[in-house]
């Protein structure tokens, strides 16, 4: 019985030491779990850490990208305001060079045509350069009885019973040649001193060169056509063209 009892001690004990070392062990691995698990955690936070920072950093390189490339935008536009001032003074500038040139061309062909004009009277009516009575260029007249109403004549010329009044144009068309034609009887009104001495009006057409197609739709209208030759300007209608008189 007392070796039982002994053996029982004996086994217990052993139970008890195997019991405290699957205790041992346990908490071994629990600490050893634990010891991971804060390793991990620690090296999630790490992670997360440095995921936070680079989220940042790409915010704040995504933001400094946006202000680039507004500033970038901004000045794009002020360029393009600044070409597109830049072009529409240009242009500004050009219209008014390219109308002052064409205003300097208009005063050279009339001061060419000007001169001519009395020997036009010559050729065309026999009217020799003593019996002109008046002579002028750019005559501005206001209508004697519509003051809102004036014209401006390039040419006028009077003598023997006829007042020629001359259009001269840089670029002479059929266009321009119908205008004139459609006006030429409202001349009668600006010089009613003329009229009222029985004067017969007559029109003139002038540039230093006129297309022949331009000359006789001019002279299916009744007009003088007056262009460069060897006499400055020279009358370029048909042989035995008779103008229209108003």
């Amino acid at each position: 019985m007392l070796a039982f009892k002994d053996e029982m001690r004996a086994f217990k004990d052993e139970i008890n030491a195997d019991t405290r070392a699957f205790k041992d062990e346990m908490r071994a691995f629990k600490d050893e779990i634990n010891a991971d698990t804060r390793a991990f955690k620690d090296e999630m936070r790490a992670f997360r850490d440095e995921i936070n920072a680079d989220t940042r950093a790409f915010k704040d390189e995504m933001r400094a990208f946006k202000d680039e490339m507004r500033a970038f935008r901004d000045e794009i536009n002020a360029d393009t305001r600044a070409f597109k001032d830049e072009m529409r003074a240009s242009r500004i500038e050009m219209n008014k060079r390219w109308g002052d040139l064409s205003a300097s061309l208009g005063l050279l062909v009339e001061n060419i045509v000007a001169p001519s004009v009395p020997r036009v009277l010559s050729k065309v009516f026999g009217c020799p350069n003593k019996a002109v009575e008046f002579l002028g260029a750019r005559i501005k007249r206001k209508h004697p009885s519509l003051p809102d109403r004036n014209r401006e004549f390039d040419s006028v010329a009077v003598g023997c019973g006829y007042v020629l009044t001359v259009e001269s144009k840089v670029q002479l068309d059929s266009r321009a040649v119908a205008e004139f034609a459609d006006r030429l009887p409202e001349a009668r009104e600006y010089f009613p001193e003329f009229a009222a001495s029985g004067n017969r009006f007559v029109g003139a057409v002038a540039s230093l060169y006129v297309e022949p197609s331009v000359v006789a739709f001019a002279e299916k209208l009744g007009l003088i056509v007056l262009g460069t030759g060897d006499d400055l300007m020279e009358v370029l209608n048909s042989s035995g063209f008779a103008p229209k008189t108003y």
